[in-house]
């Protein structure tokens, strides 16, 4: 996953951890109330109603309840302050509750797509679904729409990468229900097979999606860096700092939807030890204020240039 979903103005900083956790906890419990409801409603009626298409709708929805209580734990335990074993805290929960979801989507997308895959290989033995199993379908469009927006907002709002992939896999089951619409519609119009191939099409989406999310998470667990644009910025952050005269070696790693920066500053050599550490103080300030840095570790190097010229002899790697 990445920040393409998030607004990425400088005010980060002004979320605190405690703010971003409660906002996923307020929204999920939202989400936990609503996919009861869908996913109760969608099997009992796919049964009643023998709509295999509305029943995988169900089972999507259902996996959003344990999708649910994943984001509520992480957030739980991405809050907590730094301690001994965790020196930089605990924001890679929310990362690992990202790579559970996408494991979660995809196994639930899998599954899907056997059962369909079953259903076709004789349809003969496909029922015409009731209209009950329509009128049900394009409610949950409308319900999953709304949930997607919602969230969404709440998301962008505390910058929160982990509430965009639980917004978006709303979104998910808003497409998968208006796929199973159709599929029932065609079912109700003298063409059965088109409600199997509803749900296997749900099934490719929901399993597509899952392994995007997963893939994005595990890269994040092993240290991948902000983007170039990103890391520009918070290069020309630390140059406009008054009294450093070039910047080079910056490096970053994503801790959840934060960032830790290694960076090496240069300053003039004649400066006095402690000068050239206020220098480095300043600079650390600004960058945490202005980008969503978690910590910024400075190295001072010695500069013969009397004058800042943004350092084009170093650039950035």
């Amino acid at each position: 996953m990445n920040f393409s979903d998030l607004d990425d103005s400088s005010e980060h900083a002004t979320h605190s951890v405690a703010e971003r956790a409660a906002a996923a906890s307020r929204s999920t419990w939202v989400s936990v109330v609503v996919n009861v409801v869908l996913s109760s409603t969608q099997i009992v009626v796919g049964v009643m109603a023998k709509s295999q298409g509305l029943i995988a709708d169900g089972l999507h929805s259902l996996s959003d309840l344990v999708s649910d209580f994943v984001v509520l734990f992480a957030g739980h335990h991405a809050k907590k302050d730094a301690d001994e074993d965790h020196p930089y805290g605990h924001q890679r929960f929310e990362t690992a509750a990202s790579l559970a979801l996408g494991g979660l989507l995809l196994a639930v997308g899998i599954g899907m797509i056997w059962s369909a895959l079953q259903k076709l290989e004789s349809p003969a033995s496909i029922p015409t679904a009731h209209i009950s199993a329509l009128w049900v379908a394009l409610g949950a469009i409308a319900a999953k729409e709304l949930l997607f927006r919602y969230m969404l907002r709440v998301a962008k709002a505390v910058k929160s990468s982990m509430l965009v992939a639980n917004a978006w896999h709303a979104r998910s089951d808003a497409a998968s229900s208006l796929v199973v619409s159709l599929g029932l519609m065609g079912n109700l119009l003298g063409y059965p097979l088109l409600d199997p191939i509803a749900a296997l099409i749900v099934g490719f989406m929901v399993g597509k999606m899952g392994w995007s999310f997963g893939w994005d998470a595990l890269h994040d667990l092993m240290d991948r860096g902000l983007d170039e644009a990103e890391v520009q910025a918070i290069r020309q952050t630390l140059v406009d700092t008054p009294g450093v005269a070039g910047v080079h070696d910056i490096r970053t790693r994503k801790m959840g939807d934060m960032v830790v920066v290694d960076a090496h500053i240069e300053v003039d050599a004649t400066l006095t030890v402690e000068a050239g550490h206020n220098i480095a103080v300043a600079a650390r300030q600004a960058v945490m204020q202005r980008h969503r840095v978690l910590n910024l570790m400075t190295h001072v190097d010695p500069s013969q240039r009397p004058d800042r010229d943004h350092d084009a002899a170093h650039p950035a790697h």
